[in-house]
């Protein structure tokens, strides 16, 4: 099984790139993973947000197999906290042999057909944070859950 996290537009602080390394690295000890940046669209101030949205989406989707599982970094989405993702997490790999892509996007959300793409939502925090933060937290909870199941002293409760 391998963990796939789209995102729309490169990651443009350093820092933030650094930290999203340093997980990246980390998450290899307990999985496959791989992270796919899709370029943001050039020209587009012509295009209406949905045009916008609907062209993203072409580009997320051509990155998602068909029987892939695709979950939505959404505002909208189900929240858990550290611990009950972990095992929420396990319960999907104990039980499903498909790849899991998880999908953050651009600055002005999904489009419909990434939307009806989608098998669920999960919602990091209600508060609003920018994208490019969104992917440092995201593999920070990512390899917070992997320790959590492997009973590792990374989580503190």
């Amino acid at each position: 099984m391998t963990i796939k996290l789209i995102v729309v537009g490169k990651t443009d602080e350093g820092y933030l790139r650094e930290g999203v390394d340093i997980y990246r690295a980390r998450l290899e000890h307990y999985c496959r993973f791989e992270l796919v940046t899709i370029p943001a669209l050039k020209g587009v101030k012509s295009l209406s947000k949905d045009q916008l949205k609907d062209r993203e989406a072409e580009l997320i989707l051509k990155n998602i197999a068909a029987g892939d599982e695709c979950i939505l970094l959404d505002e909208r989405g189900k929240e858990f906290t550290s611990s009950s993702w972990a095992q929420h997490l396990e319960q999907k790999f104990a039980h499903s042999l498909r790849n899991v892509v998880f999908v953050i996007g651009g600055s002005m959300g999904f489009g419909k057909k990434v939307y009806d793409r989608a098998d669920s939502m999960m919602c990091l925090s209600r508060m609003t944070f920018s994208h490019q933060m969104v992917r440092l937290i995201f593999l920070e909870q990512l390899y917070r859950a992997f320790t959590i199941m492997e009973g590792e002293p990374y989580h503190h409760e």
